[in-house]
């Protein structure tokens, strides 16, 4: 893939950042996922791919969400043929709420690469370079956890595990705390914690428990980029979910997959952060109708990673569509 187009898909993820951003903390979840898929799919119209999206927001009859299967970009015979994994507002609560963490995230493969992961649940296991080959989602957490601080040079104590603050939980979270480790908790956002993982700087060591399979391919695409470490195994809770994925092309439904079964090949991955969180920091308005945004985009090809600062005049956008949102 062109690494060119790298920089072509941070414009996308901003796009929609901005969008979802302005009904940051209005308790409007449908408004701000909506404004963020709009966006998307009005700036994938300007970039020249043929691409698929294999991991979406549903199916063809829940449009106008970007569902899979639907094609973007401008096709063309020589353009590039990549499948795409994306989530236009990954943290659709708490951009709602306010809170920590909402982002906009793209992940591009070869045609035909990404594990089509079925809209079900997925338990994970995610870490950073430091810890890479040392974790096993068959393990229990307190071996991980004291593997991971081996390879990290650190005691349990000095590590922090993130999990998703859930019921379904409650036993994982009190196993960790019998360890020492430090958990942080997180209310949503799987994808930005997970990467955080890989970032040297963010704090987060270790990431444990159940999220969403389409989330868990995307972090790993990111991880990959950032030479981490990710293992999953689809949870189903229905006997449909299992039928769904047996048709999607999963034929081990029981499998631990590993970083390469979920993104083999080369892979890009590109955020652009709607409110602050350890991964990226927030969109931010500034007068005179200017904003800023804070991206990051990596490319497995290389393990090139760049942090993309962005100031953006609001009154040059396309029919000045950010200053019409939320009158």
């Amino acid at each position: 893939m062109d690494r060119n187009l790298a920089l072509e898909f941070v414009r996308i993820t901003e796009a929609a950042a901005l969008a979802s951003s302005k009904w940051m903390g209005r308790g409007d979840e449908k408004a701000a996922d909506q404004a963020a898929v709009d966006a998307m799919r009005r700036a994938f119209n300007s970039i020249r791919i043929n691409g698929t999206v294999v991991i979406g927001e549903g199916e063809r009859d829940e449009a106008p969400m970007l569902y899979i299967g639907e094609k973007v970009g401008i096709a063309s015979a020589d353009a590039p043929e990549v499948d795409i994994a994306l989530d236009p507002l990954e943290g659709t609560t708490i951009c709602a709420q306010g809170g920590v963490g909402a982002i906009s995230v793209i992940a591009v493969a070869e045609r035909g690469k990404f594990l089509h992961a079925p809209d079900t649940y997925m338990d994970k296991i995610a870490c950073g370079p430091g810890a890479k080959n040392v974790i096993d989602i068959d393990a229990p957490p307190a071996v991980n956890i004291e593997n991971v601080a081996k390879a990290l040079g650190k005691a349990v104590s000095e590590v922090t595990v993130v999990i998703l603050n859930r019921p379904r939980h409650e036993k994982l979270i009190a196993e960790v705390r019998k360890t020492g480790a430090r958990i942080h908790l997180i209310g949503d956002g799987d994808v930005s914690a997970a990467v955080a993982t890989g970032i040297r700087d963010s704090g987060i060591d270790l990431l444990l428990g159940v999220g969403g399979a389409p989330e868990g391919v995307i972090s790993a695409a990111a991880l990959k980029c950032l030479g981490g470490d990710f293992q999953g195994r689809l949870k189903f809770r229905t006997e449909d979910e299992r039928t769904r994925a047996t048709k999607m092309g999963v034929k081990d439904l029981d499998r631990a997959f590993k970083l390469e079964d979920l993104a083999p090949g080369h892979v890009m991955f590109c955020a652009t952060g709607i409110t602050a969180g350890p991964l990226l920091d927030g969109v931010r308005f500034w007068p005179g109708h200017r904003c800023s945004t804070q991206s990051i985009v990596m490319r497995s090809a290389t393990g090139t990673v760049r942090r993309i600062e962005a100031e953006h005049s609001l009154t040059l956008k396309p029919d000045g569509m950010l200053l019409k949102q939320g009158h």
